[in-house]
């Protein structure tokens, strides 16, 4: 969860009129506080760029309509925050994204603007590879270059411990993005834009040991409105095989298996869950070492339970995906639940609805 004051949390339950703030940072140096109406941003961990966003207001000029304003609107970025007024004078906004502009348009005499965005990592993915590209050394710095080829001046914090890679290849045409993403699942990591414009390197908190940032209660005060749950044994596996895929016939491959060896997990890989293997493939894996840290630290989110949760509270801009939260339903069942998606809104009145990816009864 962004980093917030003692006052934050506790007063998103209480009745407040939220401040938001849109600014359009034009290419020729211009900051325009946009006076929105409405609008959401949207954070989605299972989508390759995790950020996007809409933003309505009524300012018919913000639509480019000469050549002038096109050079100005084209790789235009958008910063969104929201927060909250505590009603003594003072607010606290929290940054939800950094965005480029990628569509404004509406009636140009009476309105309403509309403007689209999306957050960083689309602009790695839209600087497809136009000749073969080759990425060796280790996981954060081949993931660093890859960033830096179009951002050169990108911010990137890695929370792993990097790891040696094998070299490799992808074709002229293919996504860069998806070329980072590869790299990162090498040490079982994920890679994408936070909410400060940041690229994170990082390893999925683990739902069993993660502290709690959040409690969503159905009690007076609290900030839960609805909630469901299920739970599925599809995509759920006790046993990672990653295997190197070597790019030449003269280097023997190499592979190793992780296996859920906890007799007491109900994915036990010697337990009535029987034997449900996945495997991952990478020429970046060239030793039974790195490919048994692989295999390790994927298997972690392989055997994660399929348990997933529809969750509307009161809206919680600080929130991130991966963020293990405790919630409490109205008949007193308490969870924990891990962060998979949601959208915070930029009006009023919108709800806040919260996907979850695992849960765990709380006790």
């Amino acid at each position: 969860m962004y980093p917030v004051s003692s006052r934050f949390l506790p007063r998103l339950a209480e009745d407040h009129t939220p401040p938001t703030q849109v600014l359009l940072i034009t290419t020729d140096g211009r900051v325009v506080d946009v006076d929105h109406t409405g609008g959401s941003v949207s954070v989605d961990r299972g989508q390759a760029i995790r950020r996007t966003c809409t933003v309505t207001c009524t300012d018919v000029t913000l639509i480019p309509l000469t050549p002038a304003d096109q050079l100005a609107t084209y790789g235009a970025r958008l910063r969104i925050a929201r927060g909250v007024d505590y009603g003594d004078g003072t607010t606290e906004l929290v940054p939800l994204g950094i965005f480029r502009l990628d569509e404004i348009g509406g009636d140009t005499e009476q309105g309403p603007v509309t403007l689209t965005g999306k957050s960083l990592e689309c602009i790695i993915s839209d600087d497809t590879f136009i000749s073969p590209y080759r990425a060796t050394g280790t996981v954060v710095g081949a993931i660093t270059a890859l960033i830096t080829r179009s951002i050169p001046d990108a911010q990137i914090i890695s929370q792993i411990t990097d790891t040696p890679i094998g070299a490799r290849t992808w074709d002229a045409d293919s996504d860069p993005w998806d070329a980072c993403r590869d790299v990162a699942a090498t040490a079982g990591a994920e890679v994408y834009c936070n909410a400060d414009g940041v690229f994170i390197i990082s390893v999925l908190p683990d739902l069993l040991s993660a502290d709690p940032v959040w409690a969503v209660e159905a009690t007076e005060g609290g900030v839960y409105v609805s909630g469901t749950r299920s739970m599925s044994s599809t995509g759920v596996f006790n046993g990672v095989l990653a295997r190197g895929e070597a790019s030449d016939t003269a280097t023997p491959p190499v592979q190793y298996l992780a296996t859920d060896d906890d007799p007491g997990s109900p994915t036990y890989w010697g337990g009535p869950f029987g034997h449900r293997p996945t495997t991952y493939s990478s020429s970046t894996l060239t030793t039974v070492g790195t490919c048994a840290a692989a295999a390790i630290l994927m298997l972690r989110a392989a055997k994660t339970p399929n348990a997933t949760g529809d969750l509307s509270a009161l809206p919680n801009p600080a929130l991130d995906c991966g963020d293990v939260i405790r919630v409490t339903h109205p008949d007193g069942l308490k969870e924990l639940h891990q962060v998979a998606s949601f959208t915070v809104p930029l009006d009023l009145g919108g709800d806040f609805p919260i996907a979850t990816i695992s849960a765990k009864e709380d006790a």
